[in-house]
């Protein structure tokens, strides 16, 4: 029989059976939990939407270029602005991710091709994974110990070792992930020319799981940009710029979005309430960005 007579025979036939009936006690209780889903979706999008309608409400009427380039202002002066906390975040969070990207690659590169099943593995992962849940106070502290004691003072690098504490398991884990994800007849593939376990990982491995490790440190960088408690420990506040007059104050403290939310959300003074709602808002912004970015290179991975 052809293909097109069986599709006929197959049009003539009635499946009343298949039709589903509102009177069934299973399509009731189907129906019932895809609404039971789909509120509970909108309610969980409500906190979001609620904190993101605020900012903008109370950040936004704020925001100016003077805000970007000024520094902040006294308890009783007017306008101002957090250019420095701004710079200060980013100097911190790429100090952050000068050491956590590299060590977390390439752990996790020892992880997922040269000793995934080894004593030393099931120790670094252990590790990682209780990182993942460390409270972020904690980091602030062994970097207070570790480094504001060891050079007597608060300074940006103290902050991004911190920082980089916090950022380390992500990027383990989530470039662990993506390693394991590259399809196995590739590497047997190198193997089969006459690769070597180092070419396969520098040439192989890490190309083709670049989407992945990207995700997950800019995951890893969103999460840093935000914390505040490591660097009051760590990086203190300032009210000034890391470079003044020509000379860098990286070994001094440093100012940061997070820190200055912190102090100016606590000020009597409306002027200063005002710079705090419009800091956050710069903040979210800036941590949605990321968020975003990673988002859209894991999509663009998962459709190659």
């Amino acid at each position: 029989m052809k293909t097109a007579e069986i599709a006929k025979s197959f049009e003539d036939v009635d499946f009343p059976m298949l039709e589903r009936s509102l009177r069934h006690p299973r399509t009731l209780i189907s129906i019932a939990l895809s609404w039971a889903t789909g509120a509970a979706t909108i309610v969980a999008c409500v906190p979001l939407f609620s904190v993101l309608f605020m900012l903008i409400y109370r950040g936004g009427r704020k925001l100016s270029l003077e805000l970007f380039t000024e520094l902040p202002p006294t308890a009783f002066e007017t306008g101002g602005g957090f250019g420095n906390a701004i710079v200060g975040t980013l100097v911190m969070v790429a100090i952050a991710a000068a050491i956590a990207i590299p060590f977390g690659v390439l752990t996790a590169v020892f992880l997922a091709e040269f000793g995934p099943d080894s004593k030393t593995a099931a120790a670094a992962r252990f590790c990682a994974r209780t990182l993942t849940g460390l409270p972020s106070i904690l980091a602030g502290v062994f970097a207070y110990a570790a480094v504001v004691l060891l050079t007597g003072t608060y300074s940006a690098p103290a902050g991004g070792v911190a920082l980089s504490l916090l950022m380390l398991p992500t990027v383990v884990l989530t470039a662990e992930e993506a390693m394991r994800m590259v399809p196995l007849r590739m590497k047997e593939a190198a193997i089969g020319m006459g690769c070597t376990p180092t070419q396969v990982a520098w040439k192989i491995i890490l190309p083709t799981a670049m989407p992945g490790i990207l995700t997950g440190v800019m995951l890893a960088v969103a999460r840093a940009a935000g914390e505040t408690a490591p660097l009051l420990f760590t990086a203190l506040f300032s009210n000034y710029w890391i470079i003044e007059d020509g000379r860098s104050q990286v070994m001094e403290p440093t100012a940061s979005l997070a820190v200055f939310i912190y102090n100016f959300s606590g000020m009597p003074f409306e002027n200063q309430i005002e710079m705090a709602w419009a800091a956050s808002l710069i903040l979210v912004l800036m941590v949605l960005t990321i968020n975003l970015a990673g988002q859209f290179i894991s999509s663009r991975a998962k459709t190659r």
